[in-house]
């Protein structure tokens, strides 16, 4: 009885590629996981979480406030152009210019602040940075941080957001 005896070197058998496969998958999924992980930036934890938290009765004495003026706003887009008409029940007297602040939910690096214009009698105007998909947090303000106006944007709506304050009594 012979034996035959396989004469070829490693590199060129089967077996030790199979059993070298799993292993490489593996450190191919690491590399990505981490190349992953560096490059995309979460952004939902703030460093200053605590500050943030104090000053949230702040942020509510503003809303408190757009209520008892009676503040109201409704926002239309067009493209890249923006129009807000604001208005109250009571006589105020509307500022010059006012600041639209749009924040994505979970990307902090898409947000936009516009500082809008008065065309007059309640009108204003501006224009995005950026063009907008999605689910939008949007708030107004005014120049002198006394109040603000917020809502929840579906931004491929076509129908205008209108926007009040968020202030519980």
């Amino acid at each position: 009885m012979t034996m035959q005896r396989d004469e070829s070197p490693w590199y060129r058998q089967r077996w030790p590629w199979f059993l070298m496969a799993g292993p490489a998958v593996v450190i191919v999924a690491g590399v990505v996981t981490f190349w992953l992980a560096v490059s995309s930036n979460d952004g939902l934890v703030a460093d200053d979480y605590y500050k943030q938290g104090l000053a949230v009765n702040q942020l509510l004495q503003r809303d408190h406030h757009a209520t008892s003026l009676g503040l109201h706003a409704d926002l239309l887009r067009s493209e890249r152009n923006v129009r807000l008409l604001l208005a109250a029940t009571g006589e105020m007297a509307l500022p010059a210019t006012i600041t639209l602040r749009l924040a994505h939910p979970t990307r902090p690096g898409q947000d936009q602040d516009m500082e809008m214009v008065s065309t007059g009698a309640g009108f204003y105007d501006g224009k995005l940075s950026a063009d907008l998909s999605g689910r939008w947090l949007v708030s107004i303000e005014d120049p002198a941080g006394q109040w603000r106006l917020q809502g929840e944007w579906q931004a491929g709506s076509e129908d205008p957001l209108r926007l009040r304050a968020k202030a519980e009594k």
